[in-house]
Parts: C-alpha cells; sequence; structure tokens
C-alpha cells in the first residue's frame, strides 16, 4: 500500500474542442427524435477528454495498463464504483475545455468478495468562462474469478415503494455503440467469450456510466426539466445483457429525489440520488 500511496496527488490534464459529433451520437444511443441539443447533458461529458493510449500499452482486459496516471493496483478486475458529480455551469459545443484530474485517495479493503482497492479521481472540467463540472470517481480493483466467495443469497434488494418505472432492455448492439462513443475498451462489455471464461459473469456486463447517465435522465425528466445541480451514485451489483432491468425513483422533496437500478432478480444494482 505504500507504493500505491505514492500515485495519491498524481495528476495529469487534456484539452479538447467540444464536438457536436460526439452529442448526435448521444443523443442517437438515447433513441431521441429531432435534432441533437448544442448542450453537453448530464452524463454526457463522459465522451470527452477519452483515453488515447497505445495499442501495444493496452492490458488483456482492454483498459490501459496502470501504473502511469493510475496506480499499479495487483487486481486483475476494475469496475466502475461510483460517483459524485456537481454541475456549475453548461458545457455547449464548440467550447474548448479542459478536464485536469487528481488522484485523491487510495484504499484497500477486504469485503464479502475477497480483497479490494478503491481509488478515487477528481476530475474538474472548465471552458472558457470558469469552472463547469466536477466529479469524484471511484474505481474498485477486485481479485480474479474463482477466488471470490459470496453471491446472490448476499444481494441487497432493491427499494419497492418506487413510485417512477421504466424497463430497459439492453442488448450487445447498445453497449458496443457506447462502448465506441467512450471509446471504452473494456472487454466486459462487448466480448461475450472474455466474460465468460475470464471473468465468470453471466453475460456482457452493462456500463456503470451507462446505467448513470440513464438514472440521471430519469430524475430530470420527472423533477419537470429542472437543471440538475449534484448526482451521486454508487453501484452495488452489475447489470448483464441477459435480461430487462428497471429504473425507479421517487421525490424525496421539491429540490431532490432518489432513483436507482433494480434488476431481474430485483436486487439493487445502483442506489443514486439528485438535487435540483
Amino acid at each position: 500500500m505504500k507504493k500505491l500511496d505514492n500515485w495519491i496527488g498524481n495528476q495529469i490534464s487534456q484539452q479538447e474542442i467540444i464536438h457536436q459529433h460526439a452529442l448526435n451520437g448521444f443523443s442517437a444511443i438515447m433513441d431521441e427524435e429531432g435534432p441533437a441539443s448544442d448542450i453537453v447533458p448530464p452524463g454526457g461529458h463522459w465522451m470527452y477528454f477519452l483515453p488515447t493510449e497505445r495499442q501495444s500499452r493496452i492490458g488483456p482486459d482492454g483498459h490501459p495498463i496502470t501504473g502511469d496516471f493510475l496506480p499499479p493496483v495487483d487486481l486483475p478486475r476494475r469496475m466502475w464504483a461510483g460517483g459524485r458529480l456537481e454541475f456549475h455551469a453548461p458545457l455547449h459545443a464548440g467550447d474548448t475545455a479542459e478536464k485536469i484530474s487528481t488522484i485523491k485517495s487510495v484504499t484497500q479493503k477486504q469485503g464479502r468478495t475477497g480483497a479490494l482497492v478503491f481509488v478515487t479521481v477528481e476530475h474538474r472540467v472548465m471552458n472558457e468562462t470558469g469552472l463547469c463540472l466536477t466529479e469524484e470517481h471511484d474505481i474498485v480493483y477486485r481479485e480474479a474469478a474463482g477466488q471470490t466467495s459470496g453471491g446472490k443469497k448476499d444481494m441487497q434488494l432493491a427499494p419497492s415503494d418506487g413510485i417512477w418505472e421504466e424497463t430497459i432492455t439492453p442488448d450487445p448492439v447498445l453497449l458496443f455503440r457506447y462502448s465506441a462513443l467512450t471509446f471504452n475498451g473494456h472487454r466486459i462489455h462487448y466480448d461475450l467469450d472474455y466474460c465468460l471464461k475470464e471473468e465468470g459473469y453471466p453475460g456482457l456486463v452493462v456500463h456503470g456510466p451507462l446505467l448513470g447517465t440513464l438514472l440521471m435522465r430519469l430524475a430530470t425528466s420527472k423533477m419537470e426539466g429542472r437543471p440538475l445541480r449534484k448526482f451521486s451514485f454508487r453501484n452495488f451489483n452489475p447489470i448483464f445483457d441477459t435480461a430487462s432491468f428497471t429504473l425507479d425513483g421517487k421525490p424525496e422533496h421539491a429540490d431532490k429525489c432518489n432513483v436507482w437500478v433494480r434488476g431481474p432478480a430485483g436486487e439493487l444494482a445502483v442506489m443514486a440520488t439528485a438535487d435540483f
């Protein structure tokens, strides 16, 4: 852990022009009618500042090899554990934007599924006029499949008191298009053979940020389209392309709601809070 602690404070910055093409792709994946907006929607920032590691620097799971910006965690399975976002000002197509990313913490834990390492990365996105978005992104590294314990008997059930409900049926084309839009090479989202044999999953894994984006869209639509100020989410269980899942939620008061993803067995997949 002392070696991994040396990565705390590590920082990189990227600059990019916000192009309309990515917003058009986002609108298509979300099955929206009409021309796409020129405003980056909640979750749309994940289409920009994408990793561009050389092919020779890609690991066996499809992710860039760690040890440059991210610490060299010696655990093979990587997942998006959750995050916290705060929206300060809109990003528009045509803006020249910068993202500054900083390693905030590296924490080792022992969970019911074995050894875990959590890495939290802070992202700050700004344009010519100032700060647009801050994000804390939680990454979890886990042991290889077959070395873990626990199972469905341990799964937490999703809340049953939601008043909003939307069914989503994932498929390999949706997951591939989202991977392409975000330049995400992680093989768990498109390589079924790898999922089954290497990761021990029953199907392709639906992206954590895609689930977060869907929940932000649900919250915004149910809260009368008001601007989203804060959004925090935590991933509890993976969602696969083998069955439909449900987006659900309820208002807490005029400026806040809870939304979540319920898996096909009633399990809690993602829990989130949205502030307006």
